[in-house]
């Protein structure tokens, strides 16, 4: 089951954005499911990080060259990317902001199966979510002031962004690694674990059904932002990939381990940080607008890394 909704995840996601608009357009108040976006993010990155073993968490710090090459690609190269589209941006601070808290931020979730699909290491991309997530959430604050200087960074307050960190990451992996603990001691354990093993899909398809279904009624007032935006993400989905593989080529790494940098390098977290962007002062509709759009534009581009990527090859690697 798990192999076939990984297969079939990227219909699976679009048939539930469409879903969502369709919900929004014919019944009033959906709106309100925004209440339900954090319980859904924080049970999908549970399922998630329930397949990341404990022990693989420590070859993911054993591979240093990977993982060098992993945080210098997400947290140097890309940054400057970002800093340069975001320069692009219409002179709108909201506008500004979403695209940065977008685009600073590596996905850790969906892209494991991607990279898969794709030929990469989706192992070692697996091994690494936690410093990922570690790594983003001390990060973009830090390049939010430095990125928006004292306007843009007087927007964004550290509180939600503990919260979310507590809620959203570090809970789903403390429960995670109990029971895999749990999962390696008796069969009760072993059993659920087994259950909940094909969920990342389903749980990652709720959650954009309910972001969608939530954003809809308000993005009307903020179109002319998200096509603002539009642009901006169609270039990083070309650009991002190829400095990823760039970068894995500096760190002289194998095929399948460069592969699994370029998806990550391309991959954002827009699902994860949309609750830090609810949490900004009027921010509702602007920064949902632009940053579900680059949801939907990244959800286009994996189906073109997912052939492109996997033909790229390492000479000897």
């Amino acid at each position: 089951m798990r192999d076939i909704l990984e297969r079939h995840q990227v219909w699976i996601y679009f048939a539930c954005v469409a879903l969502g608009a369709a919900a929004a357009v014919a019944m009033p108040g959906t709106a309100r499911l925004e209440k339900w976006i954090n319980p859904a993010l924080a049970f999908m990155l549970f399922v998630t990080f329930l397949q990341v073993p404990l022990t693989a968490l420590g070859k993911g710090l054993r591979g240093r060259r990977f993982l060098s090459a992993l945080l210098t690609s997400n947290f140097v190269a890309i940054p400057l990317l970002a800093l340069l589209l975001s320069r692009l941006a219409a002179d709108d601070a909201l506008l500004r902001l979403g695209v940065l808290m977008v685009l600073l931020t590596p996905c850790i979730d969906y892209v494991i199966a991607f990279a898969h699909l794709g030929g990469a290491d989706a192992r070692l991309v697996l091994a690494s979510t936690p410093i990922l997530l570690l790594a983003q959430m001390a990060l973009l604050p830090v390049y939010l002031a430095l990125f928006l200087g004292e306007d843009g960074a007087g927007l964004v307050s550290m509180a939600p962004f503990v919260r979310a960190f507590l809620e959203l990451i570090a809970a789903p992996l403390i429960l995670a690694g109990a029971l895999q603990i749990w999962a390696s001691r008796h069969p009760v354990g072993a059993r659920l674990s087994r259950a909940l093993d094909p969920l990342p899909v389903p749980a990652t398809a709720l959650v954009l059904f309910l972001v969608v279904a939530a954003t809809v009624p308000v993005l009307g007032a903020a179109a002319g932002h998200a096509l603002s935006a539009l642009p901006l993400y169609i270039a990083f989905a070309v650009i991002a990939p190829v400095i990823g593989w760039g970068v894995a080529r500096a760190f002289a790494l194998p095929t399948r381990a460069a592969r699994a940098v370029s998806f990550s390098s391309a991959t954002r977290n827009s699902l994860v940080v949309l609750p830090l962007a609810f949490a900004v002062p009027e921010a509702i509709p602007v920064l949902p607008a632009v940053i579900v759009t680059q949801t939907l534009v990244e959800l286009l581009a994996e189906l073109v890394y997912i052939r492109v990527i996997a033909m790229l090859r390492v000479p000897g690697g």
